[in-house]
């Protein structure tokens, strides 16, 4: 295949770069793939699907601790650590060789090897078996992310764990410090806190999941404590002293350093964006902070080249990168598709309890100048998450008071990642809460609390 050309050259196969991928492909391009690990990238293979298997065996787990609350009955209740890493495996597997179908099934060139951009349309791929050099009109950088490590806080797949490690333990930690309460270190926190470790949760902000609204992030914390974990907030991990078997934390806490000893140590303090080695520097590609700069069309500014997903910088969600993948595929191909409006991209959590999120916080939409109009309704007043066993959480949605425009709703409790989308076609759709009010919500469902914070903004709940 050396000097083999092609309409469209995608750099790395996660959620964005195979997505650019097909949907190039569904538009008559010639499209190749270059991928340097595994077709499906972080999300599919260490990332969001793995760790919502791993989730959800927690849940069941959890839930079977529950079974008197239900009228039932589960005696010696107990887990295999192997046996659950090895279920997450094999969906994350499962998913990963589908990609690969996708790509034969869209008649996609695959090339495994880890890319360089010479030149402006030109890739070269260190393979297995030689250097392959590909020529495009297009190129598609959308390498993903990678953990970001601190200085002293190293991983080392023993005592200090990344999500990688976490993903396949070598062992059930017994007590265990969490680095960080972002999406990441949260779920893993309550992964493990669900089956028995003891758990520390060290946040550098003044608030547990600090990018969510202060309200959530705060009856978050409420249920994080009541299910045992220790949360330790404004706080920062200055030091880790292994030992055989033990690692002790040195921790900084309005003021004073205080010394803590754990087994194991998960460091999940953000990520950082795969810009190296590809030659970007050299063809005059800005950088900011391990992040491409680009235009809202996902453009480097830099004739037929494009970043897309977590290396184009946040939201680092994976369906904000493949949205990203579809609007420059059709940008490629001669359309004229919408920028992707990150301020309507849904955040979600799967912890326990679930937290999601889109669109303005309380404070952001205040911090913008508007006049707003706040509601909330609690889990506790619907008729469904009783009947479920899950009475805790709530809903709180933001209104532009003289527009009616919804500006943000955020929610935390059993399944509002899957209700958040409700929210997010609402915006989508440019709706109003007059659109929200007369809408027509199916009982008894968890989704009529949505329209319940709606009414609340304007006076009007009914069941609380």
């Amino acid at each position: 295949m050396a000097g083999k050309s092609f309409d469209v050259i995608v750099i790395g196969a996660g959620p964005g770069g195979y997505v650019a991928a097909i949907r190039a492909a569904q538009l008559g391009l010639s499209v190749a793939v270059v991928e340097r690990e595994h077709l499906g990238g972080i999300c599919l293979n260490w990332g969001c699907i793995p760790t919502k298997a791993l989730l959800r065996s927690a849940e069941v787990f959890h839930l079977m601790e529950r079974a008197k609350d239900f009228g039932l009955s589960a005696d010696k209740i107990g887990f295999d650590l192997d046996a659950v890493v090895k279920r997450s495996r094999g969906v994350a597997g499962q998913l990963s060789g589908g990609i690969g179908h996708l790509m034969k099934k869209n008649k996609i060139t695959v090339v495994m090897g880890a890319a360089t951009i010479p030149a402006k349309g030109k890739v070269s791929v260190k393979t297995d078996k030689g250097t392959e050099d590909l020529t495009a009109k297009h190129i598609v950088l959308a390498t993903g992310a990678r953990a970001r490590e601190l200085p002293g806080l190293e991983a080392d797949g023993d005592l200090v764990w990344t999500y990688k490690h976490a993903l396949q333990p070598p062992r059930m930690p017994k007590k265990l410090l969490v680095i960080g309460s972002g999406a990441i270190g949260i779920e893993f926190a309550s992964f493990f806190n669900t089956l028995g470790a003891d758990t520390t949760v060290v946040e550098v902000m003044d608030r547990v999941l600090p990018v969510e609204d202060a309200e959530i992030s705060a009856f978050a914390k409420k249920q994080f404590v009541k299910q045992g974990m220790t949360i330790m907030e404004q706080a920062m991990v200055k030091q880790l002293d292994r030992a055989k078997g033990k690692v002790t934390a040195h921790i900084e806490i309005g003021g004073k350093v205080e010394k803590h000893e754990f087994d194991t140590v998960i460091s999940a303090v953000g990520i950082v964006g795969n810009v190296e080695g590809l030659g970007l520097e050299e063809l005059g590609v800005k950088i900011d902070r391990t992040h491409v700069v680009t235009d809202e069309f996902c453009r480097t500014g830099v004739d037929g080249l494009y970043a897309i997903g977590d290396i184009a910088g946040a939201p680092w969600l994976a369906h904000k990168a493949s949205h990203e993948g579809v609007m420059v595929a059709e940008l490629i191909a001669g359309g004229h598709p919408h920028p992707v409006k990150p301020e309507s991209i849904a955040g979600c959590t799967y912890c326990h309890p679930q937290v999601a999120s889109v669109g303005l916080t309380e404070a952001k939409a205040k911090e913008a100048g508007y006049d707003i109009k706040v509601g909330r309704f609690p889990f506790i007043g619907n008729g469904k998450a009783i009947a479920l066993g899950e009475p805790e959480g709530m809903i709180k949605t933001v209104f532009d008071a003289k527009t009616g425009e919804l500006l943000g709703a955020h929610m935390v409790g059993a399944e509002v990642t899957e209700l958040i989308q409700g929210y997010v076609v609402g915006r989508q759709l440019e709706t109003t809460e007059e659109d929200l009010m007369n809408t027509v919500f199916p009982h008894p469902t968890l989704s009529e609390m949505m329209h319940e914070s709606v009414l609340d903004a304007y006076g009007r709940v009914i069941h609380m």
